[in-house]
């Protein structure tokens, strides 16, 4: 069994849901896609989508995924779940969602205007954390739905995150795993457990004890697949499924990240740079560092939120004509847009982007910004100025886990859908001026989940035998010393310099406009 035996990852993400089947070297065996509508919404700023959209998609995934690889289901000895963090789904007691599930894009705030409770609001004010802590019960879907639809709140027997939702819907069973907890819930990210009943988090969350899922640790027992579910889906019925962890926490993993020396970056819808460490190191006071996919570990993240939805955003722009003729060469589009990149030397000639395309938990009056446009510029400038402001900002989060960890990251894995461009690869390795590797998987959210799986199940004695096995790098890309010289000093003269000049100015911006709320 452990060498015919094949690990199903269910791998749940914004825009896609995938089924993966993996072996024990790692290789992706078999492979089955679905888009995904993101998100609908009927007022700006809501992302919603109905929750069992997602179940339904996830059985087609599945269906797929027998149908087009021929792999008979007999052959799978475990499953695991990967989604997207944050998305919150409330439940009535017959285990039915009452309303739609309330994504992680979702820009809707809820009233704050009781005070914090006692002692809780004395030490947040003592701490100069008293803003935070009302973002966090703004942002806490449970306010907002108490506010705005009491009877929906009354009604609430259960509230899932998406990981736990699918687990729910898989096995039977109010079931998640530590690994996947992330959002505005009454969660200790210290002890990495539901809070205490004394916790601040609990009156700030306005969830109620009880209706949280029992948590369990990375490579432990979620439940076992219910004949319901193999019906849905095809994966047999019995099959264990195994706590992985969120997306991004199992990207780290993927990429083999098991030592705080390694920065891992993921390039996707959010751009995020992390390390795996087994102490608790806050990224920024007050911000807690997530649990990761390996049991009793953490994952120290700086996030840039829109990320390379700003790719994205210019591929639907401007990138018409590429977009077209890959399809009409049956190539990647990322291979002609790195000839857009090519074009244009480091630097983009002067042009400079801030990639805060959306506010921060810090700052709400955060906006993006580009400088230095000239005559000579063209779209091709443009898109690799976006590629080198996304970077700089990764480094800038590099170097503030540095500062906050005690050590130095000494190299570099990436992952995401970003991480499939030479050119983006390369202008990383640039302007961190360390070695960049490319796991030899484009699917480390999946294979991470599998890694989970195949420990859980004792394939491998433990995390690193796993990850020695199932992880390794196809290519690496080393700095260029002269690009690298160039990007340090428009980094250190230029960047670091530019959100703080122009910061006054996005304040005159919001007093004038509203915008961002």
């Amino acid at each position: 069994m452990a060498e015919s035996g094949l690990i199903l990852a269910l791998d749940n993400g914004t825009q896609s849901l995938r089924a993966l089947l993996f072996d024990l070297r790692g290789e992706l065996v078999a492979k089955a896609k679905v888009e995904l509508e993101a998100y609908y919404s009927h007022s700006p700023g809501w992302a919603e989508q109905d929750p069992d959209y997602f179940w339904k998609q996830l059985g087609e995934a599945c269906r797929q995924l027998w149908q087009c690889s021929g792999v008979n289901p007999s052959r799978v000895v475990a499953v695991s779940l990967t989604t997207q963090r944050g998305t919150v789904i409330n439940l009535d007691k017959q285990g039915d969602p009452l309303r739609p599930a309330i994504l992680w894009l979702d820009q809707r705030r809820a009233r704050v205007s009781a005070p914090l409770p006692q002692p809780w609001r004395t030490l947040f004010w003592l701490a100069g954390q008293r803003e935070k802590a009302n973002y966090f019960r703004s942002k806490a879907q449970a306010n907002w739905i108490a506010q705005q639809q009491p009877e929906i709140y009354a009604h609430t027997h259960k509230v899932l995150l998406l990981s736990g939702y699918l687990t729910y819907r898989l096995c039977g069973e109010y079931r998640d795993s530590v690994g996947a907890i992330v959002g505005y819930l009454p969660f200790d990210y210290r002890k990495q457990q539901w809070a205490a009943p004394s916790h601040w988090g609990w009156p700030c969350s306005g969830v109620k004890p009880g209706q949280l899922p029992e948590l369990v640790k990375p490579g432990e027992l979620l439940g076992k697949i219910t004949l319901e579910a193999s019906a849905t889906t095809g994966i047999p019925a019995g099959l264990p499924l195994i706590a992985a962890a969120s997306d991004k926490a199992c990207e780290v993993l993927g990429s083999g990240g098991l030592s705080s020396d390694v920065g891992c970056l993921s390039f996707g819808t959010t751009a995020t740079i992390n390390i795996n460490s087994q102490r608790y190191i806050e990224p920024q006071r007050f911000i807690p560092p997530y649990a990761a996919a390996v049991p009793d570990a953490y994952n120290t993240e700086v996030m840039i939120y829109r990320g390379f939805w700003m790719v994205s955003w210019f591929k639907q722009q401007f990138g018409l004509r590429e977009s077209q003729r890959a399809q009409d060469l049956g190539l990647s589009p990322e291979a002609l847009f790195d000839e857009l990149v090519r074009e244009v030397p480091a630097g983009s000639m002067g042009l400079m982007l801030q990639p805060y395309w959306s506010p921060g938990l810090n700052d709400r009056d955060m906006k993006g910004a580009v400088i230095g446009f000239g005559d000579l510029h063209t779209r091709s400038h443009l898109y690799r100025a976006i590629l080198e402001g996304l970077v700089y900002g990764l480094r800038e989060g590099k170097e503030q886990i540095e500062a906050r960890s005690g050590q130095k990251i000494q190299r570099l894995c990436v992952s995401g859908g970003g991480s499939q461009s030479d050119a983006a690869l390369q202008i990383t390795a640039d302007i961190f001026g360390l070695p960049v590797t490319r796991p030899h998987t484009y699917e480390t959210s999946g294979l991470g989940a599998a890694i989970d799986a195949a420990v859980g199940v004792g394939l491998f004695q433990d995390f690193p035998d796993a990850v020695a096995a199932m992880t390794r790098s196809s290519r690496v890309f080393t700095p260029n010393p002269e690009a690298h010289r160039l990007y340090d000093q428009l980094y250190r003269r230029v960047y670091r310099k530019m959100y703080r000049r122009l910061k006054p100015l996005y304040r005159e911006i919001r007093s004038i406009t509203g915008y961002p709320e």
